[in-house]
């Protein structure tokens, strides 16, 4: 066994601690047994099955196919392979449109998959929505900036939050979103200083993926680091499989990077 899995179970308390200590946050992401196994022993914090699992592992162009029914099978099978890690899983296009889907796809993700949080690519007109998931007792991860699922609405993968007027509003929906009672936010692709700006201004905690290092923890997509994503690797993203000798072993380094602020470099953010 690891020496990683000598530490407590990450918990939505144990989150919240690590950013009011300053401990970064690792995260990455997994959709089997397999992977989340290696991944829970080399020491990460949270373990998100994402719905990019549309791209990497059915191999489609875009996460908008992916269906409720695909995060409950992926969810169920990588819940298998976790011992300490938090385990989130996403909320899939058009799964949350109104209340009453929200929390019946957010219990099927909790009951028949194991999670222990839910993630949701949300807008200003969700927060009703976040609101009442709150209240039923679910743990909510809330999504800003680059929302994949909205990619055909937003004309392209491109980094939000440049300008100063929509930069201004990711901040208010950040705040929005807390007093919601969202338990952490996740931004994506938003300029390293908007990011630092949101992360100091909430009292939740902020995980970042080419956000820069300001924020209390990083994500990636595992098949990122592992150097098998198909395509160019993402700005944001770093190879950490090259050099190692094994899965574990690169899940280990990429820990340490994030833990010692190492990892975003310059290089991953934008401005």
């Amino acid at each position: 066994m690891s020496v990683h899995n000598t530490r407590p179970r990450t918990t939505v308390t144990s989150l919240n601690k690590m950013k009011a200590e300053g401990q970064k946050i690792a995260c990455l992401t997994a959709y089997d047994a397999s992977f989340a196994e290696q991944l829970d022993d080399a020491g990460v914090d949270v373990l998100l099955v994402g719905d990019s699992l549309g791209m990497v592992v059915q191999g489609l162009d875009s996460t908008v196919p992916v269906t409720i029914d695909d995060m409950v099978y992926h969810t169920r099978a990588t819940a298998r392979g976790v011992n300490k890690s938090l385990l989130m899983a996403d909320m899939p296009f058009m799964s949350f449109c109104t209340e009453e889907q929200a929390l019946t796809n957010a219990a099927r993700l909790m009951q028949e998959g194991g999670a222990h949080m839910v993630k949701l690519e949300t807008t200003e007109g969700q927060i009703g929505i976040i609101r009442r998931l709150v209240d039923a007792g679910v743990p909510v991860c809330a999504h800003l900036g680059l929302r994949p699922q909205s990619v055909h609405k937003l004309g392209g993968y491109r980094v939000q939050g440049r300008d100063a007027e929509s930069g201004e509003s990711m901040l208010k929906e950040a705040v929005a979103l807390e007093e919601a009672g969202a338990d952490c936010l996740l931004l994506e692709c938003v300029p390293a200083a908007l990011a630092a700006r949101i992360t100091q201004t909430v009292g939740i905690p902020v995980i970042g993926i080419g956000a820069g290092a300001d924020t209390d923890g990083q994500i990636l997509v595992l098949y990122d680091i592992l150097g098998i994503s198909k395509g160019k690797r993402p700005k944001f993203s770093k190879d950490y499989l090259h050099g190692q000798g094994s899965v574990l072993a690169a899940a280990e380094r990429y820990v340490s990077d994030v833990k010692a602020g190492v990892f975003p470099a310059a290089e991953h953010s934008f401005e």
